[in-house]
């Protein structure tokens, strides 16, 4: 086993014999079992009359293996063999190719761009298959997503391997375009919300992941029911979203950041769903409550599947009838909803309150939430910015900070949270337009980048910051195990890529008065 793709990987080495989210050695041999065959099946496939079923298996099986996403050996090995038998009926032979980190490249550097592109990908997929749960296509990503799998077998150069990340990246952009006119074209553009994080008094079912069509079909089987719906983690954001202020039922969001979720979800006492990543191997308090969905996956734990574009959540809402209403954690309001649509809207109140002087920096401290003490540092830097400053955030990053009484400047609040970390274009689309009013380019904003990382949708979302040209990127809580420091002397001549310190000499860094 070597698995290095997460933020929490064993330093120095990578995770060889369990994984620290948990996964063991089998699993991770599935996992590499898996990748093999859909290389395998990318490298082959030729034939645009199988075109549905390929891009499902590749995207879905992708987005499998990306970390806290699937921990059913089951699953996975069904995924690969559906790949293997796909190849036989497209008459490409029936064998995937084998597949581990080390076979990449005897090179430690090409091996590392390699490793770069694959997880780009995989985190490209993920955001693919949100896109395509929505009735979203683009011939370009799919395209990509074949193009760079079918590389990753090739002999190739720092520069043609250099060249097809920044490409990864280019189309993470149009991916996450797509995705955001998907959400916004069926549920409307988010709108500033106040959300509760207290409880009520009927039983519940929590939601957690990021999937909104599953969110929009348990509100609609539970209404009526006496059972109210919460949210979890990144699906917070949902709250902004006009259609879904429609449902009485949807009380409020109900804990934090994933990583809390053991605590959280014993606390809750009604049944949760998980439906993409971001789920852990639950503890015995309520592994008999939690319900996977979709890609998402956990050994002995049920499986809601999707059955002609519908899911039957009548298993967990039965359970929920039974269950004691959730023990409430907190009971402070979180004000969300400022999405690119909402902020675009206040633009003349905000570039007015720049020109005056009110406002003399933002900072983007988006990304990943985790469980590892030096992620108090974000904390610690939001509560330290000046109160000139504007944090822009999305992900579950803003655990971390938007409990803290930060204020306002005229009105304008000084966390301006976008959303879910597939949310990330909304800052991109913010930043475009402010570099607009003010006749310049990004990296000539008053913009700084502190960005906490921990999976491969995060690295999609690097790479695709890094495609549109933005430099002095301050990244942590550390650096990736598998960049080697060849390829870091390139990111930091190349992009001013920085990893992140003290909290301090971070903030001289980047230029924050």
């Amino acid at each position: 086993m070597l698995c290095r793709q997460c933020e929490e990987s064993i330093k120095g080495t990578g995770c060889t014999r369990n994984g620290v989210c948990g996964k063991n050695a089998a699993l991770a041999e599935g996992q590499d079992a898996l990748t093999g065959a859909l290389i395998a099946l990318c490298r082959s496939y030729s034939d645009d009359g199988y075109r549905d079923r390929v891009e499902s298996l590749v995207v879905d099986g992708l987005f499998m293996t990306l970390t806290n996403t699937n921990f059913d050996p089951v699953r996975i090995s069904e995924a690969k063999g559906a790949a293997d038998a796909l190849r036989s009926e497209m008459s490409l032979g029936s064998e995937g190719m084998g597949f581990s980190i080390q076979s990449l490249d005897d090179n430690d550097d090409l091996r590392c761009l390699k490793e770069l592109l694959l997880y780009g990908i995989r985190g490209l997929a993920a955001y693919y298959h949100h896109a395509r749960v929505l009735g979203g296509r683009d011939d370009s990503v799919f395209g990509f997503i074949m193009k760079g799998m079918s590389a990753l077998a090739d002999p190739l150069t720092a520069d043609e391997l250099v060249a097809l990340n920044m490409e990864c990246g280019t189309v993470g952009v149009t991916c996450l375009a797509l995705l955001d006119g998907c959400n916004t074209g069926r549920y409307g553009n988010p709108e500033i919300t106040s959300v509760s994080t207290g409880v009520g008094s009927n039983p519940g079912i929590l939601i957690t992941g990021h999937d909104l069509l599953d969110l929009e079909m348990l509100l609609e089987q539970t209404s009526g029911t006496g059972i109210d719906v919460y949210t979890h983690g990144e699906m917070l954001p949902a709250h902004a979203y006009p259609f879904f202020k429609k449902y009485p039922h949807f009380i409020g969001n109900y804990g934090g950041a994933w990583y809390r979720q053991k605590e959280e979800f014993d606390s809750f006492n009604g049944p949760v769903i998980a439906t993409t990543n971001c789920v852990l191997i639950p503890g015995e308090g309520y592994r008999d409550r939690l319900y996977t969905t979709g890609t998402a996956g956990v050994e002995g734990v049920a499986h809601i599947p999707e059955v002609g574009g519908v899911k039957d959540f009548s298993a967990a809402i039965e359970r929920a009838r039974s269950c004691e209403p959730p023990t409430p954690i907190e009971g402070r309001d979180l004000t969300i909803g400022f999405a690119h649509g909402q902020v675009l809207a206040l633009a003349d109140k905000i570039i007015d309150a720049v020109k005056s002087g009110a406002i003399k920096r933002f900072v983007v401290m988006a990304g990943c939430d985790g469980r590892e003490s030096a992620r108090l540092y974000y904390a610690d830097f939001a509560s330290a910015l000046p109160d000139d400053a504007v944090i822009l955030t999305a992900g579950c990053a803003k655990y971390r900070y938007n409990g803290l009484d930060l204020g306002d400047i005229g009105g304008i609040p000084r966390v301006i949270d976008a959303g879910q970390c597939n949310d990330c274009y909304s800052l991109v689309v913010i930043a475009n337009a402010l570099a607009q009013a003010f006749d310049t380019d990004v990296n000539g904003l008053p913009l700084s980048f502190n960005i906490s990382w921990y999976e491969q949708k995060a690295v999609l979302v690097l790479l695709s910051l890094l495609s549109l040209g933005v430099k002095d990127i301050m990244l942590g809580p550390r650096l990736p195990v598998f960049v080697t420091p060849g390829i870091l002397n390139v990111l930091v001549d190349a992009f001013g890529i920085k990893a992140n310190s003290d909290v301090e000499g971070d903030i001289r860094i980047l230029n924050i008065a």
